[in-house]
């Protein structure tokens, strides 16, 4: 991918706040998680000239120049103006959100940013999917580089709109010439985010399959937003993944959380998480086990080789999590009341998908009476 013309860039800057250097950055989704926390970044960066805020409030950074609006909306267009990179946020990864209606944002949203921001005359756009876009399968090499093919299916969590994103930014050059694409793909992300992988330390036995192999990589939001950052300034360009070095085998997992395994058969656990999905009783589909079975571990080659590093380690992003999810109990995906929590604990390792066909067994007798 071509940079722009270091003289036309800056002649630009000049033209709309003289005196200043360095490109104007629009961020969607700027009010909230990771987006709030790269919008305080890249205001307080003496390499940034100004920061547009983009989503449906006003968040806290005010530094930033904020447009209220749906990224969904044309409109966005008019507000991109002036920008030289945007750096798309406003993704719903939620698990409660209703799937059909998740999918519609996230991928309405991502084709209108990247039009508009053609149409604006932006050269650049940042997206940010997951190194879960490489799929979690037993033969995959440890680590994955960042050209490794993208083997993931649409069966976990969001999984299939985030492999949706990720062929709109191959597309999106060919479709507007001129505009350059960046995809930064972070490891299970931890820092105040909610997802099936951080719910699974809720626990109160870790989930094993037997003979899977897992291996755990963890990526803290402070090291994303640096490197999205990286990428803001044109450091690092092409497709990004990025995470602590290394990785942690299982059983140091459990050590260091003091957590003990359950370990159940495939068939089992895949089965029981599959029924009750089916039935409404937990967020999370089946496949979201396959990202705790086996490994996807990436090495983060080209932000290394750009000067990138990671100020956390796995080990300390863990203890964080482990400090985050205090006192949360979910079984199966689904977070727990304190009333519940006890109950649960009460059962032993019958909490996780031992229980599950019981579970079932229940859910079918009370629609039978209705």
């Amino acid at each position: 991918m071509s940079s722009p013309d270091p003289q036309v860039r800056a002649a630009r800057n000049r033209s709309t706040h003289p005196g200043l250097r360095g490109p104007v950055v629009a961020v969607t989704g700027a009010a909230a998680g990771v987006g709030a926390l790269l919008t305080e970044r890249l205001a307080a960066s003496e390499e940034i000239k100004q920061v547009i805020a983009i989503d449906e409030r006003r968040g806290e950074c005010a530094a930033a120049q904020w447009h209220i609006l749906d990224v969904r909306d044309p409109a966005i267009a008019e507000k991109l103006r002036g920008a030289d990179v945007v750096v798309h946020l406003a993704l719903d990864l939620d698990l409660e959100t209703d799937g059909a209606a998740r999918t519609a944002y996230n991928v309405r949203g991502t084709q209108t940013v990247l039009t508009a921001a053609a149409a604006a005359g932006v050269h650049r756009v940042v997206l940010c999917t997951s190194a879960m876009v490489y799929g979690a399968l037993p033969d995959n090499e440890l680590p994955l580089s960042e050209d490794a093919e993208l083997r993931a299916t649409a069966e976990a969590t969001g999984v299939g709109d985030l492999l949706e994103v990720e062929r709109l930014a191959r597309r999106a050059p060919r479709a507007h010439p001129g505009l350059n694409v960046t995809v930064v793909r972070p490891a299970v992300l931890v820092g105040g985010i909610d997802t099936a992988l951080t719910r699974y330390f809720e626990s109160p036995r870790l989930l094993v399959v037997a003979g899977s192999r897992p291996a755990w990589q963890f990526c803290h939001v402070e090291d994303l937003c640096s490197a999205l950052e990286y990428a803001v300034l044109e450091k690092v360009e092409g497709e990004l993944a990025v995470g602590c070095d290394g990785w942690l085998e299982q059983e140091e997992v459990e050590e260091l959380s003091g957590i003990r395994r359950m370990e159940l058969p495939s068939a089992v656990a895949l089965g029981a998480a599959a029924r009750l999905h089916r039935i409404g009783l937990t967020p999370s589909p089946a496949g979201d086990l396959a990202y705790t079975m086996y490994p996807w571990v990436v090495s983060g080659s080209r932000l290394h080789d750009a000067g990138w590093r990671p100020q956390w380690t796995n080990e300390e992003v863990l203890a964080e999590l482990l400090e985050e999810v205090s006192g949360r109990h979910t079984v199966v995906g689904r977070r727990l009341g304190r009333k519940d929590a006890t109950a649960a604990g009460a059962a032993g390792a019958t909490v996780a998908l031992l229980g599950a066909a019981a579970v079932v067994r229940r859910a079918r007798k009370a629609r039978r009476r209705i």
